[in-house]
């Protein structure tokens, strides 16, 4: 998306790129008109006019869709012509000596004539057409831009996954961090899961840490769709600044590392983030486990170089 209106816009208002190559892979125009007054069809000549001679000279190709947008919405009159693509060519023809010719710039005349013409002719009238202003909110309110624009709460977070009995290759790093945590707190060298089945303690615990780590999960995946990129990645380094001057300071063993940073990331206040009303206790905890999934927290000393 690109703003392009003011002096010498050549046509152009609100663009909309279809692709990174932007004109050349398809665009949409949304000519935005601040009248006192519903559009009639003597505002809109002139657009349509730029928009013809401009692309007539190659200085972009003919885009996908014209729309027009103003506050007021658009009169009677515009929108019949609008819905009738043949009716909206022969009424622009016709303007085109008074209205448009001397009106695209002040450099020169536009005349309906000769090569422009011929471009006139075979133009496709049926790209123009109109939007409301409720369409164009209804339109944001599917995106993730919109919240942060607008307020009004993001929508009901689906429950977070429960995790499966068996661990999965995606939990592996974090996974292998906890049970070094557990057995630095009882002297041992832990690497194997069945080493839990007869330590109640440690398999309580395991199971609530892989709850946390899934709620995160969650959260991570919900941002994608309801926020804009790079959001969680935000909260996730006011989590990181809040708990790892508490990771890296002094601890009796990796366990008790551990649960001391994860009982500071349940404190934290992170209200300055758009996820704030769906970010629950679990899930601040668990991007600790995130943390440790890719070594950004260690929670044994000898990792803590």
């Amino acid at each position: 998306m690109r703003r392009f209106g003011g002096a010498g816009d050549q046509g152009l208002d609100v663009v909309g790129f279809i692709t990174d190559s932007t004109f050349d892979g398809g665009w949409d125009n949304y000519q935005c008109k601040h009248s006192d007054h519903p559009l009639r069809p003597g505002d809109i000549w002139v657009e349509i006019g730029k928009l013809i001679y401009y692309s007539f000279i190659g200085e972009y190709p003919t885009p996908r869709k014209y729309y027009f947008v103003a506050p007021k919405g658009i009169g009677t009159l515009l929108g019949k012509l609008l819905s009738n693509p043949e009716e909206l060519k022969e009424k622009t023809k016709k303007n085109w000596p008074k209205d448009i010719q001397n009106k695209i710039s002040t450099r020169f005349t536009a005349k309906l004539e000769v090569e422009l013409l011929e471009h006139f002719e075979k133009f496709d009238f049926t790209i123009f057409d109109s939007v409301s202003l409720s369409e164009l909110v209804i339109g944001h309110e599917k995106t993730t831009f919109h919240v942060v624009r607008f307020g009004g709460g993001l929508g009901v977070r689906p429950e977070p996954e429960i995790p499966p009995e068996e661990t999965t290759t995606t939990e592996s790093r974090y996974v292998q961090q906890l049970l070094s945590a557990y057995g630095d707190c009882e002297g041992d060298n832990v690497t194997e899961l069945a080493w839990l089945d007869d330590k109640p303690k440690y398999k309580r615990d395991f199971k609530r840490q892989r709850e946390r780590f899934y709620h995160a999960e969650s959260l991570r995946n919900f941002s994608r769709d309801n926020v804009p990129e790079g959001t969680y990645e935000k909260l996730q380094d006011d989590i990181y600044q809040g708990v790892v001057d508490i990771c890296e300071s002094t601890h009796d063993d990796g366990f008790k590392r551990m649960t001391e940073t994860v009982s500071q990331a349940a404190r934290l206040s992170i209200d300055s983030s758009p996820l704030h009303s769906v970010t629950r206790i679990a899930d601040k905890q668990g991007i600790c486990h995130q943390f440790a999934d890719e070594d950004r927290l260690k929670w044994v000393d000898s990792d803590n170089e």
